[in-house]
């Protein structure tokens, strides 16, 4: 088994998710079996309980995992399907050390850094490779080298890659070339202080993905080659894209990097035949038609708050030969006017998922503009939730339905706390989170989409649709067309009455590729170009 460390100096947000992804993309078609995992140096135990605003969305894995958004990206741009042994912080890493001690694992020895928490690194990395067999292990290190909480994380990378052995480890440096515009130059010296401060731990890069907003000419490839002790054709210009995130493994791929890759892996693989990937690409870059799709959030000005959201209508546009403009529009804003105001211009109306009772009654506004209009309509967990708050106040009459979750006070709690949920007091891990199986109602529109009776989705949420007002809102047009195995808990809406209107429980954002795009944000997107034809 090979491995590849992912780490980036200078600053963050340089993309080494991105990065490793893209090379995980080009290694698996050449035929190599890859297996992704990120290491994160916070404290938390994992994101689930952070705020969108603090890290992004939270993506949830097959196994109810809450990890970082990077996955999302590793399991968008390769075939491997993560679990929770692929998100590794330094709060599980802390909380697994100390459970060992006070169970007296270690045998009164005194527990440190070196080796206790570093043979804890070590061995997740090991086991990414056992629990799913590969040919190689791309772990990327969040934050930027020099960071005190990331030492044990490179420390641990050092031990590693002297017991793997010559040529079954490289590490991959993400790192800054910034262009000084005085100067009218690129300057590498940011890029050889983040190398020194790796060398003086002990590590040496094989690899440095630059990234910089112009060429790197010969001269400065040169430059860093010598003074950060890297081959000269293992520096790799990393450019912002142009369009869309999915040209990165293409721009890489014509910088060599797969082929550099291989080569110090000895991995004898055939060439990457990315044809379809570049199919899917031009129809993202060059579509032949539009559509405006409103989404209606309240973290709308957090790009990664909505991550797979945006991708998945990426991929079901591409489907569609139609490229995505969106329609940011805020729902706390929506409160205080009238939704037409905001989403006239839309062809099709999304509501994602969230929390607490911020921007509700503006989600609940879009989703009865979208109902009147007949405009497409597609809402995911709590979309699906504030769908059912509105028919039942405007369709069925039930003045002032709700949630218990924003008014515990309700007479008519259409969506409520689930039963297993009464008694949870920890937030963390403690929703119903993973993949779960939904039973289709034969005749309903959403059995059409998916094209078979039963399908597995990923969940994240406490509370339900409240299975006593069925019949009263059954009789007003709304459609349950998909539950639970056992029939007790509801997965997905429609309404009887309206051209396309679905809203499901789940997330089904998780579970998007590009060349397998997800059936319902498939739908979604062909029925809003029908409308707006």
């Amino acid at each position: 088994m090979k491995y590849i460390f992912v780490t980036g100096g200078v600053v963050s947000s340089l993309g080494k998710g991105l990065a490793a992804a893209s090379l995980g993309t080009l290694l698996e078609h050449r035929g190599l079996k890859v297996i992704l995992q990120k290491f994160d140096p916070y404290l938390n135990v994992d994101p689930g309980t952070m705020s969108p605003f603090q890290h992004g969305e939270v993506y949830v894995l097959t196994d109810g995992a809450e990890t970082d958004l990077d996955l999302g990206h590793y399991e968008r741009f390769t075939n491997c399907v993560l679990t929770r042994k692929n998100n590794l912080t330094s709060g599980q890493v802390y909380e697994t050390v100390l459970t060992k001690e006070r169970r007296g694992d270690y045998l009164g020895k005194t527990v440190q850094v070196i080796p206790h928490v570093t043979d804890e690194i070590k061995a997740r990395i090991r086991q990414a490779g056992e629990n799913q067999p590969a040919d190689v292990v791309i772990t990327e290190i969040g934050g930027t080298t020099g960071d005190i909480e990331g030492l044990p994380f490179l420390e641990a990378i050092r031990q590693f890659t002297l017991d793997a052995g010559p040529g079954n480890s490289i590490i991959m440096h993400v790192t800054l070339v910034p262009f000084i515009r005085a100067a009218g130059e690129l300057k590498t010296k940011p890029t050889q202080q983040s190398i020194a401060k790796l060398r003086e731990i002990g590590l040496q890069p094989q690899v440095l993905i630059c990234r910089t907003e112009h060429a790197l000419d010969e001269d400065v490839r040169h430059k860093l080659s010598m003074f950060c002790n890297v081959a000269q054709q293992a520096v790799i210009e990393g450019r912002d894209v142009d369009h869309t995130i999915y040209e990165a493994p293409l721009m890489l791929q014509n910088e060599g990097l797969d082929d550099i890759v291989c080569q110090a892996l000895h991995l004898d693989v055939p060439p990457a035949d990315m044809t379809d990937w570049k199919r899917f690409v031009r129809r993202v870059v060059s579509p032949r038609k539009r559509v405006k799709i409103a989404v209606v959030g309240k973290y709308i000005d957090l790009q990664d708050a909505y991550k797979s959201i945006y991708e998945s209508l990426t991929h079901a546009g591409a489907a569609n030969d139609c490229g995505i403009d969106l329609v940011l529009a805020d729902a706390e804003e929506m409160e205080e006017g009238e939704a037409e105001s905001h989403l006239k211009q839309a062809a099709g109306i999304l509501v994602p998922g969230g929390f607490g009772d911020r921007g509700i009654e503006g989600k609940i506004a879009a989703t009865r503009y979208a109902r009147e209009s007949g405009i497409p309509y597609l809402g995911l967990c709590l979309g699906m939730q504030v769908a059912t708050i509105e028919f039942a106040r405007h369709v069925c009459g039930l003045d002032r339905a709700n949630s218990t979750e924003f008014d515990l006070e309700t007479p008519h709690p259409v969506i409520c706390l689930l039963e297993e949920q009464k008694d949870v007091r920890d937030k963390g891990a403690s929703m119903r989170l993973g993949l779960w199986e939904t039973r289709l109602t034969p005749g309903t529109k959403a059995r059409e989409i998916y094209g078979r009776d039963e399908v597995h989705e990923r969940h994240r949420h406490r509370y339900e649709y409240n299975m006593q007002y069925r019949a009263t809102m059954e009789e007003k047009g709304f459609v349950i067309a998909g539950t639970s195995p056992d029939g007790t808990l509801v997965e997905l809406i429609e309404l009887r009455d309206h051209p396309w209107f679905l809203a499901c429980q789940f997330h089904p954002e998780f579970q998007s590729k590009p060349n397998l795009p997800h059936p319902l944000f498939r739908g979604f997107i062909a029925a809003s170009l029908a409308q707006g034809a």
